[in-house]
């Protein structure tokens, strides 16, 4: 066999091979882009968006785009914990990650030298301030047992169908 024919062949070989991949390539990106994975989270918070249960909880995770465990670990809070310390927590992380107060104008402008602990983050504030959000509502919620304690002392579902009756005409002489 020749030189310039094996080098054909084997050029011929690769591309066979390597056309083969990106077509096999394209097939899988096709698929992948009809059906997206079980387990992903595209714009979904914690994979909520694909709930079906409709929960109060569900419906705040995606209005605030934060889980209450997600809200919990950024104020380093536990569970049931006081509102009282909740907002402790929430102050001491804000203040922390506040820009340094300006100081005074003076006449000969200082160095800006930082220390480590001029440090501030707008991210971190605003996430900060968003986990206290995601708190302060999730307290808001009305558990099952009051909501079906108010509904037994107003006599029923709230859903109902029936408006009270009309006044009585008034009756009198002109």
């Amino acid at each position: 066999m020749s030189s310039p024919r094996a080098i054909i062949q084997i050029a011929i070989t690769g591309t066979r091979i390597l056309g083969k991949a990106f077509l096999e390539a394209g097939r899988q990106a096709a698929k992948n882009a009809r059906a997206p994975a079980a387990g992903s989270v595209g714009n979904d918070v914690a994979g909520v968006g694909n709930a079906s249960s409709g929960s109060m909880t569900d419906q705040l995770t995606r209005q605030h785009r934060m889980t209450l465990d997600e809200a919990h670990l950024i104020l380093n809070v536990k569970r049931g914990e006081e509102m009282d310390n909740v907002l402790k927590h929430y102050e001491h992380l804000f203040k922390a990650n506040s820009p340094p107060a300006l100081p005074p104008k003076s006449a000969a402008p200082a160095p800006r030298a930082r220390t480590p602990g001029q440090f501030h983050s707008h991210y971190l504030q605003s996430k900060v301030f968003r986990a206290r959000e995601r708190i302060e509502a999730e307290n808001k919620i009305p558990t099952e047992a009051e909501t079906e304690a108010d509904q037994k002392a107003t006599g029923g579902s709230k859903s109902s169908s029936h408006p009270p009756p009309p006044p009585p005409p008034p009756s009198g002489s002109s």
